[in-house]
């Protein structure tokens, strides 16, 4: 019977830590209900203190992070909205 190796879970890198605190953020400050200037505002200020505080992330990746969390802050698209409509309809 052979020994089960314990895999090495691999080590989040700076980018995901980066993006964890993020969305960790936006979850528990309330910017789901601001408006679109001070989101705007609000992400402005975030970006420039992840930047800091994660001097290893790039611009690039800065960027890839606003997109992200401002995409998280999206209000949701309902799904087939449109579709059940039309079938409820049809019988």
């Amino acid at each position: 019977m052979s020994k089960r190796k314990k895999e090495a879970k691999d080590e989040p890198t700076v980018f995901d830590k980066a993006r964890n605190e993020l969305f960790s953020q936006i979850r528990h400050c309330g910017v789901l209900q601001a408006t679109a200037d001070q989101r705007d505002t609000w992400f402005k200020d975030t970006m420039e203190y992840l930047g800091k505080r994660y001097p290893a992330v790039s611009q690039e990746e800065l960027t890839q992070l606003d997109a992200l969390g401002r995409r998280y802050c999206e209000p949701v698209t309902p799904y087939g909205g449109e579709t059940a409509s039309v079938s409820e309809g049809t019988s």
